[in-house]
């Protein structure tokens, strides 16, 4: 039987960040070639998932930390890309997200920078959901927050916060609205910067973060958040946008099958025309501008998903404090290229906070 579309989408599309952000190759390459059938794809990554969580609950009870640790990440990133856009099933997408985060909080005593899964008071008595880890011997170190894009999360910004860490930056993953925690009950919201109003909120109210230092990295849908937010929380202090498009209907039906779904379900529209209404307000036009602070702006030259003109027009609208590494060889996120990427922005956001 031939593989269906969808599968060889997924495949096609995102091999290269499942593989940067946390998944064994070798367990890629097994699990992906196995399935012929989209419907099979969320099982299949949550068997791969529940083998790796078990592995390390017996490192665990043996006082194996650290290989507990390695376990329980590549547990909760197997069950995260099972389910991260298999919205036409929502219940086994939750089931798989459920895992995804209970697996990560497994591992947060014993990862190589410790951390504490933490609940950030939001509108309306909800709460948003985030991960802080903090570096070792570093009293009161600036915090970069990590947003996440329209199917990943808090818990894939992982290896990105390892590079922060590793440069004395703590740093807070969180889960916005329409995002992994918060994606069952809240839509995605045009104006980021509310989340990230009350982020910083919670990092004010705590003593051991230096919350006058703070600055913000996005990914995908998340380098469009970041700019916005950029534009108007005065308390950024840097930004960085990898890969964010400028204005998301124009190209809304250029965008795989995949991905236009995740968009219905996580903007919460019953139809394409509901959802191009609703993405209408996604559009950095009159935004550009207003932004003050310092921000880095990434882009691959071979985004399928997103028109690199996008990053030379957010650069070109913000002229005096944007700057713009533009990968002639980069795919979506430059995901095929992080070692041209991801070391030198964890630097340039440390020079800057």
């Amino acid at each position: 039987m031939a593989r269906d579309e969808l599968v060889q989408s997924a495949i096609d599309n995102w091999a290269p960040r499942f593989v940067a952000n946390g998944i064994d190759s070798n367990d890629f390459q097994r699990v992906a070639s196995s399935v012929e059938r989209w419907d099979d794809w969320c099982q299949a990554w949550s068997e791969c998932g529940a083998m790796h969580e078990q592995m390390g609950e017996q490192a665990q009870a043996q006082g194996h930390y650290e290989s507990a640790a390695y376990h329980y990440f590549h547990a909760s990133m197997a069950y995260h890309f099972g389910k991260f856009l298999f919205v036409h099933r929502p219940q086994e997408l939750r089931a798989a997200h459920d895992h995804a985060v209970s697996a990560y909080k497994k591992g947060l005593p014993y990862y190589e920078y410790p951390g504490e899964h933490v609940a950030i008071p939001y509108e309306d008595g909800a709460t948003m959901y985030g991960i802080l880890r903090k570096p070792w011997h570093t009293p009161k170190p600036p915090v970069v927050i990590l947003v996440p894009g329209l199917d990943s999360v808090k818990e894939e910004m992982h290896t990105y916060g390892d590079d922060f860490l590793r440069r004395g930056m703590a740093v807070l993953a969180i889960d916005g609205p329409g995002q992994g925690e918060m994606e069952f009950d809240h839509a995605m919201r045009f104006d980021y910067e509310v989340p990230i109003h009350y982020a910083i909120d919670y990092l004010e109210s705590r003593p051991d973060v230096d919350a006058r230092r703070v600055g913000l990295m996005g990914v995908s849908l998340g380098g469009y958040y970041a700019p916005r937010a950029a534009a108007f929380e005065p308390r950024l202090k840097a930004a960085i946008a990898n890969c964010g498009g400028y204005n998301f209907i124009r190209r809304f039906g250029h965008l795989p099958g995949h991905t236009r779904a995740a968009f219905l379900y996580r903007i919460k529209a019953a139809s394409e025309a509901e959802a191009m209404e609703k993405l209408s307000s996604f559009n950095l036009e009159g935004v550009m501008e207003k932004i003050r602070c310092p921000l880095l702006i990434i882009m691959g030259r071979r985004d399928r998903l997103v028109p690199p003109e996008d990053a030379e027009r957010m650069a070109a609208e913000a002229p005096d404090v944007a700057e713009l590494w533009m990968f002639e060889d980069g795919n979506h996120v430059c995901n095929n290229i992080i070692y041209k990427h991801r070391p030198q922005q964890a630097d340039w956001m440390r020079e800057r906070l």
